[in-house]
């Protein structure tokens, strides 16, 4: 892995024009159009690592923009210049899933076993003398499919028996291919939610040809997936993770061989939703006698250490009103493991991306990062006592640090860099806090300004949305130029952005918003931001304010003109899912439950087009295969039916967000421009 490199000019260009540009006075704008691609941020680092003695060497840009090399010791924090070439970093890779004991192989283990598929059976055969047993044959209950998986003393593997049914299938028509001039059909696997879905279950099988052990329905009723297998080292012991449809548990099964017992080991369960693709961790350790797990079972997503064979907690790793997002490195010879985390320092944005260590045995939490601002994964010195961190904000250049693992204690600070000639010509994205529709939540948001602004007017209001559960999205690190939102400020408007109530990694009550509740989309909270904003900001004019954005923004953007048409003007909804039964099942189910009820009606753009005030344009690619586009073209037939008036743009050859390319953008601000008008001077 190479040094981190890239960092001597302050943003990246963007999407460069069309050579061709535009006819209309609305071309896409860039960094570049400004001159900020050629305004350097002074003082940044821009590479480093460190040599064979264990010393860092970094490179920082000077004032005159002459690369200047350094090295320094990180025991004594003695520092001289260099002029020896800074080396690359050698990092070790993350250990991100848990380990799985076992053998995953036709093969046994110790080489004496044969499993084989033949005509509809599933056969051993012992590679000695050949002899063959037939263990199973399919039959309705499923196929045996997949490659064994072996217990570690190769007397038993594990088969999955699958319970096929038709999968949904979208057609889709590219109308204009390049290569032909009909037009080409196809299809792709499409299952939407409340679709039938195929199952795979563990089967256990013994060499003894004792009868195979089949997974126990009763502790798995409703599967939407069974997954991580994994034996214990006493190859008696059998474990697999299992997600309920509608996400209501994520819980990890035991099947014992030995005794041909069956329980629930681990037990994740909500009377909403378990966020099982986005915290859902676990690692074993010790064989599988003890096991990392991560759980919000006190309403924040913390780190457990679990008794392997009782499921009980032998200790809470983290805990408070904070987040764990992530387990990021696990180091089980030391018995720790890194941890990236938000929400631990009360007086910072709660979204700010911190680091810390955590003992497994002693509960000793180490804070890596404490600077207020976003943090990069920290990069760490070949022996482990040293790293090195990289903070910034939306309104604050990056810090480069050198730390000490051991207390994380600051060593030194590499470089600050200096954005003074950039602040002259530039105004920065504004973050800006304000309380929710209650006043209950601090709602955190940025305010991007016209690169022309003018104080003594009032600028229409463009909010760019996307309140999937699955994260939050307002951006947190240095980006001066930030897509789409300047490209649309560039144009006249004044762009902010926003996470309300529903997104993630604010606790599970916040969270829990969205459930059977994704037309809600935190909208009462994001108004009642804008409003407390712009008496900050008198320049912000709430009487012409727009919305937009794409996929699960697009039905946002939509849903605003539906739901809260007395707030906003206009709206441009790119590739939405506007009606949640018609999207992919994963997503869906996901927040909206299963099985598939009124709830999702009350959540549809379809349903509820009758009642759509203001401005709406509508795109689409017509090859989208993230979002079904027929999503679109069924909440177009619904405004038919209702009579009202909308714009429809349909993308040939385009696919899932279309609308952020050259023409579709320019096409919006002439939308905008045209529903919310220019700049007024102030009254």
């Amino acid at each position: 892995m190479k040094g981190i490199m890239g960092f001597g000019l302050i943003l990246s260009v963007g999407v460069a024009m069309a050579k061709h540009g535009s006819t209309s006075e609305f071309n896409q704008r860039t960094a570049r159009d400004y001159g900020l691609s050629q305004t350097p941020v002074r003082n940044l680092t821009i590479d480093f690592g460190w040599n064979d003695a264990g010393h860092l060497m970094y490179r920082t840009v000077s004032a005159d923009q002459k690369p200047e090399a350094k090295v320094i010791d990180p025991q004594s924090g003695r520092e001289e210049a260099t002029n020896d070439a800074v080396p690359p970093i050698a990092q070790k890779e993350d250990k991100q899933s848990p380990t799985r004991p076992g053998y995953e192989h036709h093969l046994s283990q110790d080489g004496t076993w044969e499993v084989l598929k033949r005509e509809g059976q599933l056969i051993l055969k012992n590679r000695k003398d050949q002899k063959e047993i037939v263990l199973a044959t399919d039959n309705e209950q499923g196929r045996f499919e997949g490659t064994p998986y072996w217990s570690p003393d190769s007397k038993r593997f594990m088969m999955w028996q699958h319970q096929a049914v038709p999968e949904r299938k979208v057609t889709l028509t590219r109308s204009s291919p390049k290569t032909q001039l009909q037009p080409e059909y196809f299809q792709v696997d499409y299952p939407k939610p409340g679709d039938e879905l195929s199952v795979s279950y563990p089967c256990i099988f013994s060499i003894d040809g004792t009868e195979p052990i089949m997974a126990d329905c009763s502790l798995v009723a409703h599967p939407f997936e069974i997954k991580n297998p994994a034996w214990r080292e006493d190859s008696a012991r059998f474990t697999y993770e299992f997600i309920e449809r509608g996400f209501g548990k994520m819980n990890v099964i035991e099947i014992n061989a030995a005794t041909r017992q069956q329980r629930t080991l681990i037990r994740e369960e909500s009377e909403t939703f378990v966020y099982a693709y986005g915290y859902g961790y676990r690692y074993d350790l010790k064989g599988g006698d003890e096991i990392l797990w991560n759980s919000e079972r006190d309403g924040w997503n913390h780190l457990y250490l679990l008794d392997g064979k009782t499921g009980a907690v032998i200790k809470q790793l983290t805990k408070g009103p904070w987040v764990v997002k992530k387990v990021v490195r696990v180091m089980e010879q030391e018995r720790r493991a890194l941890l990236q985390i938000c929400g631990c320092f009360p007086d910072q944005d709660p979204y700010f991306q911190h680091y810390i260590m955590v003992h497994f045995d002693s509960g000793k939490i180490t804070p890596l990062t404490r600077s207020p601002g976003h943090h990069e994964k920290p990069v760490f010195s070949p022996d482990g006592s040293s790293y090195v961190c990289r903070w910034s904000r939306v309104d604050k250049a990056p810090v480069y640090e050198l730390r000490r693992t051991e207390d994380g204690k600051l060593i030194k600070t590499l470089s600050e860099a200096d954005d003074t000639e950039l602040r002259k010509k530039w105004r920065l994205p504004q973050p800006m806090v304000a309380k929710d529709r209650e006043g209950v939540y601090d709602i955190y948001g940025i305010v991007v300004f016209p690169p022309n602004f003018d104080p003594n007017k009032k600028y229409p209001v463009v909010e760019y949305i996307y309140a999937g559960p699955h994260d939050a999205f307002t951006r947190k690190s240095w980006q001066p130029w930030i897509m789409p939102m300047h490209e649309v400020a560039s144009h006249d408007f004044i762009v902010v952005q926003m996470d309300g109530r529903g997104t993630a990694h604010r606790g599970k009550k916040f969270h829990d918003y969205c459930y059977k509740n994704l037309k809600d989309a935190g909208f009462p909270d994001r108004i009642a931001w804008m409003k407390s904003i712009a008496a900050k900001v008198p320049q912000m004019d709430l009487s012409r304010v727009g919305i937009f954005g794409g996929s699960a923004g697009g039905q946002n953007a939509m849903g605003a003109l539906l739901f809260h048409g007395d707030f906003y003007r206009a709206a441009v909804a790119d590739c939405g899912c506007h009606d949640n039964r018609l999207d992919k099942i994963w997503w869906n189910e996901q927040w909206m439950d299963w099985p598939v009820g009124p709830h999702y009606e009350a959540s549809s753009n379809m349903v509820h087009a009758k009642n759509l005030q203001g401005a709406l344009m509508l795109t689409v690619g017509e090859v989208d295969s993230n979002v079904d586009p027929s999503t679109t073209m069924r909440v177009v037939d619904a405004l038919i039916e209702a009579d009202k008036d909308f714009d429809l743009i349909v993308v040939p050859n385009g696919n899932h967000g279309v609308g952020e390319t050259r023409h579709m953008q320019r096409k919006r601000m002439e939308f905008f421009r045209r529903h919310l008008g220019n700049p007024e001077p102030r009254s």
